[in-house]
């Protein structure tokens, strides 16, 4: 039986990759950070007690920005390969905690890499880059060979973290892959990221629950594709020959306007009568547009995004449809039939 260690496994990329992981019959193990409140809400549908030992999904307690921890898990846990899918993800909070992020996001991941060099170099590692290391790519399509140039604390993070990773390659022979992944979304989606910020919204409002969906930047466009998709292509990575690295994406681009338009429109509303400009919530550095070139992942992986944009945004409002269905339940007030 395979073993898979994955950082940021109670996130929405983490808790699609252990789903796909569990399928492929592999036994995996979850990093998590003590709370005082529940954080597993994503997982909850696999969770075993993790001092099971038949479990095959186990979490243990650690963080990217305390090595000790992270050696003893590896050491602990012996993983095939190591899914680094933890960071401080969110590109506006960057701003107001760049110094945290860097800690997490590139730090962590040379935490990582330093436990694999001196525990077991035979492990095989995946680090999630961003398609936000690119700023304000002036080439349309975007692929492997496209210069860096992030626009952020988190998009600076993690161009350190790409860099070491391939450094770590070269240096030490490590079977290390960078995927560069462009945005990617679900139902399962945090609900201060901008796609799930709309959907939910657009259901609470069509419930009488919201008045108004405030946002930031609604001009700007993304290359958006499905969470569920982008786990395989993580998968792929890293069972090639050769570890590389990999540019993923739909080869679409949208706006933040039509994905509003989109989400209002499933549930016969208009958008403009119910969204506001919020300054703040724009970054003091934007990226305009970012749209991917898959092809290589095509031709050396096989993988083909299966979810398009107008599948996944309809996939969101349904969700969160319902979650506004369970709200108004919870507030003794009746479903209008017609909904």
């Amino acid at each position: 039986m395979p073993v898979a260690l994955i950082t940021g496994i109670t996130g929405q990329d983490g808790s699609y990759l252990a789903d796909f992981l569990l399928e492929k019959g592999y036994q995996v193990h979850g990093i998590i950070r003590r709370s005082s409140s529940f954080n597993t809400g994503r997982i909850d549908h696999l969770y075993c007690d993790r001092h099971d030992a038949d479990a095959r999904l186990r979490l243990h307690y650690g963080d990217l920005v305390d090595g000790t921890s992270l050696r003893r898990i590896i050491s602990e846990t012996a993983p095939d390969e190591i899914y680094n899918l933890g960071a401080q993800s969110h590109v506006r909070v960057s701003f107001d905690q760049p110094e945290f992020t860097a800690d997490v996001g590139a730090l962590g991941t040379l935490r990582l890499l330093e436990s694999i060099r001196d525990i077991n170099p035979a492990t095989r590692f995946y680090q999630a880059s961003s398609s936000e290391m690119f700023g304000n790519a002036t080439s349309g399509f975007i692929d492997e060979q496209a210069p860096f140039s992030p626009r952020s604390p988190y998009a600076a993070s993690k161009v350190f973290a790409h860099f070491i990773t391939r450094n770590y390659r070269e240096a030490y022979s490590i079977f290390a892959a960078n995927g560069i992944l462009f945005n990617h979304e679900s139902p399962r989606r945090g609900e201060t990221f901008v796609t799930r910020k709309v959907t939910r919204a657009a259901a609470r409002i069509k419930l009488g629950l919201q008045g108004e969906l405030y946002v930031g930047n609604l001009e700007g466009k993304r290359d958006w594709g499905y969470a569920g998709d982008f786990v395989e292509a993580m998968w792929l990575m890293l069972q090639q020959d050769q570890p590389d690295d990999y540019v993923i994406g739909t080869g679409e681009t949208h706006s933040v306007h039509e994905l509003c338009a989109e989400a209002f429109g499933l549930l016969d509303l208009d958008y403009r009568e119910f969204v506001r400009i919020d300054p703040r919530y724009l970054r003091p550095t934007e990226v305009d547009c970012l749209l991917a070139n898959p092809a290589k992942a095509r031709a050396k992986l096989g993988w083909e995004p299966k979810v398009r944009f107008k599948e996944l945004v309809h996939m969101m409002v349904e969700s969160d449809l319902e979650l506004a269905k369970r709200e108004l339940r919870a507030e003794g007030k009746q479903v209008p039939l017609h909904v």
